[in-house]
C-alpha cells in the first residue's frame, strides 16, 4: 500500500476515550453486572482488583466507553491542517466526523492512518457510530471487504513487519525516529482523570492533536521524507 502512496490522499487520525460515567457507582444495575463480568477477565493480571477499581480502564472498551475527542490531519498544499471533533456529546462529534468522511473520503483512493488504528481507533469509531445510530461511512465500514480492499494504514502494524506479538508505542517510535514527542503533558492513562475530575477537555484536545502530528511525521519517516516543519502545521 505504501508503494506510490500519495500523502495528500491520507487522513491521519487519533481518538481519546473515557468511561461512560465518572464512577462505577453511576452505572445502572444491568451494566454493573456486565462490567463485573468483563472485570473478571481483567482480574487475571490483577487478582486483587475489584470491578469498581477496574472501572477506570473502561474507556478503552467501546461497549463501556465513549469518544470525547477525534482529531484528524490532512495535507492541503504546503500546509498540514489539523481539525478536531470534540465535546461531551459523542453523537454530535461522530456525526460531524462521518459527514467529513462521506463528503471528502468516499472514494477508492483515500486512506485513513492511525497508530494501532486497526486494533483500536478504527473499530472503536465504527462501534460507537453504530451505538449512536450513525450510518457507517464507506471507508470505515469493513463488512464484506477483502483485506486488500481495506484502505487503512496502521503505523504500528507497519513497524511489526509481520511480528504479531510485538507492540511498540507511538512514544517509543517518536523517540527512535527523533520526532518531537506528544507525551510532554499527559498520556492516555490520564485522559479519564483529566476529563472527569479536572474537566479540562481542551487539554485532551491538544494532546490528541499532538498525536496526529506525530503519527503523520512517523509515516513520513517510514517513507524517508523530511518532517513537516511546525510553521506549516495549522490548527483549524
Amino acid at each position: 500500500m505504501l508503494n506510490n502512496l500519495k500523502l495528500d490522499n491520507v487522513l491521519f487520525l487519533d481518538i481519546e476515550t473515557v468511561s461512560q460515567f465518572p464512577d462505577f457507582s453511576e452505572l445502572d444495575d444491568k451494566f454493573k453486572y456486565l462490567w463485573g463480568k468483563k472485570a473478571e477477565q481483567l482480574k487475571r493480571n490483577n487478582p486483587d482488583a475489584t470491578a469498581d477499581k477496574l472501572y477506570s480502564s473502561a474507556g478503552i472498551y467501546a461497549e463501556f466507553g465513549k469518544i470525547v475527542c477525534l482529531s484528524c490531519g490532512y495535507a492541503n498544499g504546503k500546509e498540514f491542517r489539523i481539525k478536531s471533533f470534540y465535546g461531551d456529546d459523542e453523537k454530535i462529534l461522530l456525526e460531524e466526523f462521518a459527514d467529513l468522511l462521506d463528503k471528502h473520503y468516499n472514494n477508492n483512493y483515500s486512506l485513513l492512518c492511525a497508530h494501532n488504528g486497526k486494533e483500536f481507533d478504527f473499530p472503536y469509531i465504527a462501534r460507537r457510530m453504530l451505538v449512536n445510530g450513525i450510518k457507517l461511512p464507506e471507508i470505515i465500514n469493513l463488512a464484506g471487504k477483502k483485506p486488500w480492499e481495506v484502505r487503512h494504514i496502521d503505523t504500528m502494524e507497519l513497524w511489526k513487519f509481520g511480528d504479531y506479538k510485538h507492540y511498540t508505542s507511538l512514544e517509543l517510535l517518536a523517540a527512535l525516529f527523533n520526532i518531537p514527542t506528544p507525551k510532554d503533558d499527559i498520556d492516555g492513562s490520564m485522559v479519564g482523570h483529566v476529563y472527569w475530575v479536572e474537566k479540562d477537555l481542551d487539554r485532551i484536545v491538544t494532546y490528541c492533536q499532538k498525536d496526529v502530528i506525530t503519527i503523520t511525521q512517523l509515516l513520513r519517516r517510514y517513507l524517508g521524507l523530511e518532517l513537516i516543519p511546525d510553521t506549516d502545521i495549522v490548527i483549524i
